[in-house]
């Protein structure tokens, strides 16, 4: 007959709550490590070390931010009816550690250069500018990933496998934008055009914010010769406003959009564009990128699940997205135009141009029964070196209307940028790089 030590059995009761809380401790003592110091991963790094976790942050190149170079984009806050600058504060970040500018109306370009300008009694969007300097959002971020405690190491080099979190931006090319950096005399302004042919696909816009401007068009048809179209762009805008335009220096980008069939692949977190998590029809992302690095820290700490949370609070609005792209992919200038008109139409009825943007990313039953044909029609199914399965959004080839001779005046926007380049002017994003 098996006999017990006196209390031995209460005694072995008694160590496996401490034996668990060892292995809690032990785990919450291992450092993360994280790929990638954009805005997705340093969000994640600045909830972690909050927390007490030992966050490493491992980027490539030198700073945040040195992707770009001074480019203005925008954060959208149509998505959630909650404004957008309200929920990062919520989750501990200061919006006022970065320079940005809210605006509640546009001009909107139809495709027939009529202007209308939807409008909304709060704020549709703000602008902020990316790169390395003191007020830029990535330095804005930076910042407080460091007063929370996080390490950043930058220019070093770190494989996927051995991070936690990727941050990583684009690999591949589903689109690409050009844009001129400008001095001007113009207050500061926000024109948003729909044009197939100054932007195919897609859209190109003005940004002015105090004194200095950007004209940039977006491309998602594969193009040779991409710089007659920003000539082109810059040539329509002059024509339409009175910029006094002195051309500092061109920059540009590209995007890489495709859909992955999971957000957690062998213990790893994908956030942000290495997520897929981004808008596929205007290309925003920021919103999206901050949201997921704030959903992963937060599973990492126990306090949600962020396969569940990416599914049900991000996919639809991604996937809507995509919906939403198959269909512009469709029409041309007069596709563009049925929506200006829908859209105006749709302010003079509610009298907030804001619900127009809201009602196309509402991701309802007609949008959903179209996604099993976009997914098949529109997207490709890959491998990714990293063993994930994603559903990529290729670059479109062009098409037979993208076939024009560009205009007098845009030719001697070239030949002036030409001379600037020559005598220094620099030029960040070439069409080799997409």
């Amino acid at each position: 007959m098996r006999t017990e030590p006196p209390g031995g059995t209460k005694a072995a009761a008694a160590r496996k709550p401490e034996a668990e809380s060892a292995r809690k401790a032990a785990e919450i003592a291992k450092p993360i490590h994280i790929l990638g110091a954009g805005l997705s991963g340093l969000s994640t790094a600045t909830i972690l070390a909050k927390a007490g976790r030992e966050v490493h942050v491992h980027e490539i190149r030198s700073d945040s931010g040195a992707r770009f170079d001074g480019d203005f984009q925008g954060i959208e806050n149509w998505t959630s009816g909650v404004d957008f600058f309200d929920e990062m504060r919520e989750w501990g970040f200061d919006p006022e550690e970065f320079k940005s500018d809210a605006f509640d109306v546009i001009d909107l370009v139809h495709p027939d250069d009529e202007i209308t300008q939807p409008r909304t009694s709060g704020v549709a969007f703000r602008v902020v500018e990316r790169g390395t300097a003191e007020h830029c959002i990535d330095q804005g971020f930076k910042r407080m990933a460091l007063d929370a405690g996080a390490e950043i190491h930058y220019g070093t080099r770190k494989e996927p496998e051995d991070c936690h979190i990727v941050a990583a931006g684009p690999k591949e090319t589903s689109a690409v934008a050009y844009g001129e950096i400008f001095h001007t005399d113009h207050p500061n302004h926000v024109t948003f055009q729909l044009n197939d042919k100054l932007a195919p696909g897609a859209y190109s816009y003005l940004i002015i914010i105090d004194g200095i401007g950007l004209i940039s068009t977006c491309l998602w048809r594969q193009q040779k010769k991409t710089s007659r179209y920003l000539n082109e762009t810059i040539a329509w805008y002059e024509q339409h406003y009175d910029l006094n335009r002195r051309p500092i220096k061109r920059v540009g980008g590209k995007g890489d959009f495709g859909l992955p069939t999971r957000y957690i692949h062998e213990g790893r977190y994908y956030v942000g564009e290495a997520g897929g998590l981004q808008d596929c029809m205007w290309g925003f992302g920021m919103r999206y990128a901050i949201t997921s690095g704030v959903l992963a820290a937060k599973s990492i700490l126990g306090e949600c699940d962020y396969e569940v949370e990416v599914r049900g609070r991000l996919l639809p609005l991604v996937r809507t997205s995509a919906i939403n792209r198959f269909l512009m992919n469709r029409v041309g200038d007069r596709g563009f135009k049925m929506v200006a008109n829908h859209w105006m139409r749709d302010q003079e009825k509610k009298g907030d141009g804001i619900a127009f943007m809201r009602w196309l990313y509402n991701p309802g039953l007609g949008r959903r029964v179209l996604w099993p044909l976009v997914r098949l029609g529109m997207l490709r199914r890959k491998q990714l070196k990293d063993g994930r399965m994603v559903h990529r959004l290729p670059f479109r080839k062009s098409l037979a209307r993208d076939v024009w001779e560009p205009s007098a005046r845009a030719e001697e926007i070239g030949a002036q940028w030409d001379a600037i380049r020559r005598g220094g002017g620099k030029i960040s994003f070439r069409e080799s790089d997409a």
